[in-house]
């Protein structure tokens, strides 16, 4: 079926090389923190890779992300198949272009703990607690644990590359992993207020949820 998804330990170090890296590690979380309050728009190219609980299955999609705080995203999938997903601020609207089909739910029923939160959202906390991990792939790490344990995620990882978001890793609440990965990100970047208007299209079907 077809779904989009709007889904680490590491050893002790010696004690001075573990302050050091937690110091370095505890920028991550202020740089999340900082992303979400001084960072109002922006534009990414994105591939986005879901693995089964398993492990054995893996399904690849890619598009374009653009955002615009508090609230307002779209995700334009473009392959294997086209797929919209555009939030106006206050309700989140999915069409299925081949079906012809376009669900709708209210954005603080959709968004909540997800990684739209994190990219779109305006507050990080109470809704997510942080812990800062450790460099790793060139990236520096923090998790994002929703604070409700009854929710469809486990938890987030984001990846910054300096102060640019480079990858999300999200485990959901069945153990399927979704991976985002984004490129040429663009922070603050302009971006016209209506492409967070959607409209559906002329013999839609548009369910309410």
């Amino acid at each position: 079926m077809r779904r989009r998804v709007l889904l680490a330990a590491w050893a002790a170090l010696p004690a001075a090389a573990g302050v050091r890296a937690q110091a370095a590690d505890a920028g991550a979380a202020e740089r999340l923190r900082a992303f979400v309050r001084d960072v109002r728009s922006g534009q990414a190219d994105f591939t986005q890779t879901v693995v089964s609980p398993d492990g054995a299955r893996r399904r690849v999609s890619s598009g374009r992300f653009e955002f615009q705080r508090p609230g307002r995203f779209r995700f334009d999938y473009a392959r294997p198949f086209a797929q919209t997903i555009v939030s106006d601020g206050q309700r989140v609207w999915l069409h299925d272009p081949e079906l012809n089909q376009v669900t709708v739910r209210r954005l603080d029923e959709a968004l909540g703990a997800t990684p739209a939160a994190l990219l779109a959202g305006g507050t990080l906390e109470p809704e997510f607690r942080l812990a800062a991990e450790a460099s790793e792939g060139g990236l520096d790490w923090v998790r994002a644990t929703p604070a409700a344990s009854d929710g469809p995620f486990r938890s987030m990882r984001v990846g910054f590359r300096g102060r640019e978001v480079a990858r999300i890793e999200i485990a959901d609440a069945f153990g399927q992993l979704s991976l985002l990965e984004f490129g040429r990100f663009a922070a603050n970047a302009t971006v016209p207020g209506e492409r967070f208007v959607f409209v559906p299209p002329p013999g839609a079907d548009v369910i309410e949820q």
